[in-house]
């Protein structure tokens, strides 16, 4: 039986001005992130926000949030305000909405307040926060973010594995993020010429076609490497189920 002994591995408070306000504003407030053995507790957190709350982010902000996500993972400064919120130190006036993540019992728990606070508030203050990683675990936490922009399900054992783990996703995780269908088509070598044939959709075999030719040429059996044929193999089936659903 259980015996509840549970701990907090990592929190950050999301402090934030109220989703309707004409002044957006965001902060970081009280934190512990642990970012030791990178990506560590503190980026598992940062991702567990950004993946719960990512797909909610109004399409038109994506490709902005990308591109400032990519600045932090060089070490940029950012100029504000960004993605129509402004990143300040001063708490005043603004709601906290506090992020948690618990160790129960020795399994993972996320504890996310995500009621009063926007889903790009939250996206973009977890970035910012991963901005602030050592140098040193920055680039594997900025992965684990990259990863979590696509992840999708639930926050359960597959998710921290994946996390931990380093299985992420790299820049193309964010190209899913911003545009899945066109990301696919890319994956799978598939090309639609709409000028010649308007409105021409790509056919389910041919889907399946490509998916078999390139899983094939992937497997390590085939010459694929094996560092990467886990990867490919990955996006290859991810990318036929975008277009396949689509």
């Amino acid at each position: 039986m259980s015996d509840g002994r549970s701990a907090i591995g990592a929190f950050v408070d999301i402090c934030h001005s109220r989703p309707i306000a004409p002044t957006r504003r965001i902060a970081i407030g009280s934190s512990h992130l642990p970012f030791t053995p990178a990506p560590g507790l503190g980026g598992l957190l940062l991702a567990g926000i950004v993946s719960s709350s990512a797909p909610a982010v109004d399409p038109q902000l994506r490709s902005e949030l990308v591109i400032i996500l990519e600045s932090l993972a060089h070490g940029n400064r950012i100029v504000q305000p960004r993605a129509r919120h402004r990143l300040q130190t001063d708490l005043v006036g603004l709601t906290t909405s506090p992020q948690r993540l618990e160790i129960v019992d020795g399994r993972v728990t996320f504890k996310l307040e995500q009621r009063h606070a926007s889903a790009v508030q939250l996206v973009l203050s977890a970035i910012y926060a991963a901005g602030r990683a050592p140098s040193g675990c920055r680039v594997l936490v900025i992965e684990a973010i990259r990863a979590a922009l696509v992840w999708e399900q639930d926050l359960n054992q597959s998710f921290v594995s994946m996390i931990m783990g380093g299985q992420t996703g790299g820049f193309g995780a964010s190209g899913q993020w911003l545009d899945p269908v066109g990301w696919a088509l890319e994956v799978l070598e598939i090309e639609v010429n709409h000028d010649i044939e308007p409105g021409l959709r790509w056919r389910p075999s041919l889907v399946t076609q490509q998916f078999r030719n390139l899983l094939r040429q992937a497997h390590p059996d085939n010459g694929g490497e094996d560092a990467l044929a886990s990867r490919r193999i990955s996006d290859l089936t991810e990318a036929r189920r975008i277009l396949l659903s689509s």
